[in-house]
């Protein structure tokens, strides 16, 4: 009754369009060895990719956590000398006088040159400090309509201008101003006045968190002697949990001179990067450091104010060069996962099958004897048919 009723579907399959038709696969073996080599050699280069690059490679059979927490603690380290701005006498500057601002964060400043503008007072003064030759009537056309191009003659604005042109000296004019006199000289040395600070230390306190693993770790040696970071120096083989750095080997690493930068200042990019196979032991987990110039020149104002027995106010400008360290830290743990494991899996499985739809392909509509290929692959079976077979 089974076999019956399997011949009248058939039969009746007859009537319905293409569309309810059903297919099932139906192996031919051919002996067209191109498509045999194209066919084992994708077979190849899928198994390697897969083994060679999935897994060896990028590893993909490990789960990633990219996103992990940070914390940097930075401590710089050093004592320079230099003539005091007000007098004649030796000046020692120290952490406080030469770190701006205080310590602790992801990003200081580093002091090695300034200008030092002592004793203004808010009066009336020529604009220009240094020597510029300008015409005497021209500077007075310009001064009364508050038109000096400050680009071409190299001149600043450093207060509110009155409209009055007066001498700078026997030969030179300039525009009067209301504001902080004397205005700023821009003579510098040709020298970094804290000259020292090229032996200074930057301690990079750094600690990760891995939160998907519950993972965490430090740049620095677990110890108790307190002297061990005082006298140690990074060294990726003989100190790895030694984050201390000299800043002209930082400056160095950053492919600069120390003696070039200090005069003008630079900006210092500092990154610490985390690697983390969580499948090996965790005294492998290292950072690695590397360092950048971001830009050639960096200085900003800063001053200091006080007053006179008869409560007049003063200040002592200083326009302050230095190294702007910014600290950056990005970290990756990999460990073992049943997910990513079956993913690469069967990501490699696709492809094999991939191959087989691409060889299909050429066997049967790229080939010479694509014809005969279909007709051997492709066959139709009708009800007429399996009812003969009955």
């Amino acid at each position: 009754m089974k076999l019956q009723g399997t011949v009248m579907d058939a039969g009746c399959a007859q009537a319905h369009p293409a569309l309810l038709d059903y297919k099932t696969e139906k192996y031919v073996v051919t002996k067209n060895r191109k498509v045999g080599v194209l066919y084992r050699f994708l077979h190849l280069a899928i198994l390697c990719y897969t083994i060679g690059w999935v897994f060896l490679t990028k590893k993909g059979y490990q789960d990633t956590d990219s996103d992990p927490y940070v914390s940097i603690i930075t401590k710089l380290k050093g004592v320079s000398i230099t003539k005091n701005f007000r007098n004649s006498q030796e000046k020692i500057w120290d952490v406080a006088d030469f770190v701006k601002p205080s310590q602790g964060e992801n990003v200081l400043f580093l002091v090695t040159n300034f200008i030092a503008t002592t004793g203004q007072v808010q009066r009336t003064c020529p604009e220009v400090r240094t020597q510029h030759i300008f015409s005497f009537i021209w500077v007075y056309k310009a001064c009364r309509f508050n038109r000096l191009v400050n680009l071409s003659l190299n001149v600043y604005f450093t207060g509110i201008k009155t409209g009055k042109c007066v001498l700078f000296n026997n030969t030179h004019s300039t525009c009067e101003i209301f504001g902080w006199c004397p205005v700023e000289n821009e003579s510098l040395l040709r020298k970094p006045r804290l000259n020292e600070a090229e032996n200074f230390t930057l301690f990079i306190k750094n600690v990760i968190h891995f939160s998907k693993f519950n993972f965490s770790r430090a740049n620095t040696l677990d110890t108790s002697d307190e002297t061990y970071f005082k006298n140690c120096r990074y060294n990726p083989f003989s100190s790895p949990y030694c984050p201390v750095f000299q800043i002209q080997e930082i400056v160095t690493q950053a492919g600069w001179s120390f003696e070039d930068l200090s005069i003008m200042g630079g900006v210092v990019a500092a990154r610490i990067e985390w690697k983390c196979d969580l499948d090996h032991p965790a005294a492998e987990c290292l950072p690695q450091y590397s360092f950048r110039l971001q830009d050639t020149k960096n200085n900003f104002r800063t001053a200091t104010y006080y007053w006179d027995q008869e409560r007049k106010e003063y200040r002592d400008l200083l326009k302050l060069y230095g190294f702007r360290f910014d600290i950056s830290v990005t970290g990756e743990a990999r460990k073992f996962g049943l997910v990513p494991t079956a993913v690469s899996l069967g990501t490699g499985c696709a492809f094999l099958g991939a191959a087989t739809f691409l060889c299909d392909l050429i066997l049967l509509y790229l080939d010479k004897k694509a014809s005969f290929y279909r007709s051997c692959k492709y066959e139709e079976v009708g009800g007429i048919w399996i009812s003969e077979l009955l």
